[in-house]
């Protein structure tokens, strides 16, 4: 079955239809979670989150790209955890003890050195860290950009808005 034959047989009630293309956008949507929540717990916990919305939002659903609905909704979701986050500032236990990001074990490349790897993961957070600084609705567009590869109309559509408003044309 192709997507959209998928996603009609979910929101006819079929489950195992709709986790065929979760499972196939579940390592986006972590990603795009990690990057603008920078906390690989909460970026499970709000992907997790956004599945179930989504699952749950599919009447809903008005067609059009299921990959932007459903980062859209994964978004959104990261937004509710931003803001909760300014609500109640606090400094996790794995913050002040980790020495290294947990989703640095997903990049991992075999034939690389640990001076590479060390090098690497230097790099990384400094990517990060200068990814949490940006604004929300900015830190969204820099990584569906320049991390996922996103074309700027599928930007667009999953911060529903237009291209032309978007300031990304």
């Amino acid at each position: 079955m192709n997507e959209r034959e998928l996603v009609a047989a979910a929101r006819r009630g079929e489950l195992p239809a709709f986790n065929q293309p979760i499972l196939r956008y579940q390592g986006l949507a972590y990603n795009v979670a990690y990057r603008l929540v920078g906390d690989a717990d909460a970026a499970a916990d709000a992907t997790q989150e956004a599945f179930l919305k989504a699952y749950k939002s599919l009447p809903g659903y008005r067609g059009g790209s299921f990959k932007a609905w459903l980062l859209r909704i994964v978004t959104n979701t990261c937004y509710d955890v931003l803001r909760a986050r300014q609500r109640r500032r606090t400094t996790s236990l794995d913050e002040l003890t980790a020495t290294a990001p947990e989703h640095s074990r997903q990049m991992v490349n075999g034939s690389e050195g640990p001076e590479e790897r060390a090098l690497r993961q230097e790099l990384n957070q400094v990517i990060q860290a200068g990814i949490a600084t940006l604004p929300p609705d900015q830190r969204i567009a820099v990584v569906l950009c320049d991390v996922q590869g996103l074309s700027y109309q599928e930007i667009a559509d999953v911060m529903g808005c237009s291209l032309a408003r978007s300031n990304l044309a």
